[in-house]
């Protein structure tokens, strides 16, 4: 039986929410969740109940900054992000710092820390440079997708950046299969939770690409811990091996590898998918994001891929697992329940940023925007590590575009579509490119 702690009233109502069965909810959050919970928000109010599969866990959606403030400031043994973000477990692995709570948490954490800070981050931006110049210069004039050649170019930045694999061969091995693991649907990842499906269909294949993965991971992994230049390299991998020393288990550098992957890879990819359609859709914001790439205007660009993140969230959600019952808005949440501060809820609210569906990069200059209204690399200790490393990668890169094209809308504007965990632009980010 759940106790109640003595500050948390006993006689306050739960969350209020659809009663529907937990498998159209499932559904509903798992395809249509940048619909559905706007209008669950519109019909409950700023905090509401729902469940999903797997276990028919009970979900509690935020989306008033005071109440995420309490999560994400709130005490670590209360608010398990690790528990909360159990279903990505198959693909990232149990050592991973996304699944990770409290003590170990942190350890973890400190240790990938040094990879992601100040002069780390400024050995990374010529690399990135090369890379994006490189592919950059290959984009067809015309009809293009952007998507797709974004997603090649970060998963190139990932490969040589964060995993510093240098030999091409190997290079060609992992692209296939990271490109199949990116694309893992929920309903492998929630199917994974029963073990009887693993012999099967899309579960067994599952399997075997994850055994590929590993097999070339700790290959890579054991020949750099017993590489003689690694105090000569600057990719992410071995700044770990250096920093980390006796620290960080090969199992551990796995799993947080596969973290960064996925974490780094679709996510960076998706936003300046985003941000290229919106500046087509906006010459006068394109001409000023031209004239900062020109002029190595790092600041403006930073503000127009905040304000692309801002609009479009890739990430909609996050979430938190209650290892004790709490108050928020005024509702008692028991122990066991998962809440989720709602990214696209809070960042859309014309409340928090006036005439939200504008694509204003002004909103980031100067002032910030209010605490806790902009979170799309969520808050507080679990905040993401590689926030600086992603915001740097989409500005080298949108950089390099605007210094090469002109960009105009190729149809009309593309709704999202969830892709994994992802919102991605249905048709691809589909604009015309025009040589400059």
């Amino acid at each position: 039986m759940t106790t109640t702690r003595p500050d948390v009233h006993p006689r306050l109502p739960a969350p209020p929410g659809p009663r529907w069965p937990v498998l159209v909810q499932s559904l509903l959050f798992g395809r249509y969740r940048h619909r559905w919970l706007p209008a669950l928000r519109r019909r409950y109010g700023d905090v509401v109940g729902v469940r999903i599969a797997p276990h028919r866990r009970s979900l509690i959606l935020l989306s008033r900054p005071e109440d995420i403030r309490t999560v994400f400031t709130g005490s670590a043994t209360t608010y398990h992000a690790g528990e909360g973000n159990a279903i990505l477990g198959p693909v990232m692995g149990e050592h991973s710092v996304l699944l990770l709570d409290e003590a170990e948490h942190l350890r973890v954490r400190k240790l990938l820390m040094p990879a992601f800070h100040g002069s780390a981050l400024r050995g990374y931006r010529e690399l990135m440079q090369g890379l994006s110049a490189v592919e950059v210069a290959g984009w067809p004039a015309g009809r293009f997708r952007s998507h797709d050649r974004t997603t090649a170019l970060t998963l190139e930045i990932i490969l040589q950046v964060v995993f510093g694999v240098t030999d091409e061969q190997r290079r060609a091995e992992l692209r296939p299969i990271v490109t199949r693991l990116v694309g893992i649907t929920p309903l492998i990842m929630i199917g994974w939770f029963y073990p009887a499906l693993r012999r099967y269909g899309p579960w067994r294949r599952f399997a075997l690409m994850s055994d590929q993965l590993d097999r070339l991971l700790y290959e890579e992994i054991g020949q750099r811990r017993n590489a003689t230049d690694l105090d000569q390299r600057s990719d992410v991998l071995s700044r770990l091996l250096r920093v980390s020393s006796g620290g960080l288990t090969d199992a551990e550098l796995r799993d947080n590898l596969i973290t960064l992957l996925l974490a780094g890879h679709e996510t960076t990819a998706t936003a300046l998918s985003w941000t290229l359609l919106e500046l087509a859709a906006n010459p006068e914001v394109q001409a000023q994001a031209r004239h900062a790439a020109e002029h190595g205007d790092d600041e403006y660009l930073e503000a127009v891929v905040k304000e692309s993140l801002r609009l479009h969230p890739i990430i909609y959600e996050v979430a938190r697992r209650l290892t004790e019952p709490v108050e928020l808005g005024g509702f008692l949440i028991p122990a066991g329940a998962t809440v989720m501060p709602g990214i696209g809820l809070v960042q859309s609210d014309p409340l928090r940023h006036p005439d939200p569906d504008r694509f204003r990069p002004q909103r980031f200059l100067g002032q910030p925007p209010a605490a806790n209204t902009w979170i799309p690399f969520g808050g507080g200790i679990r905040r993401c590590l590689g926030a600086g490393f992603a915001q740097l990668e989409a500005t080298v890169v949108l950089g390099e575009v605007l210094r090469r094209f002109r960009l105009e809308p190729a149809g009309r504007p593309e709704p999202p579509r969830p892709r994994n965990v992802t919102l991605t632009p249905a048709r691809g980010g589909t604009v015309r490119l025009f040589p400059r």
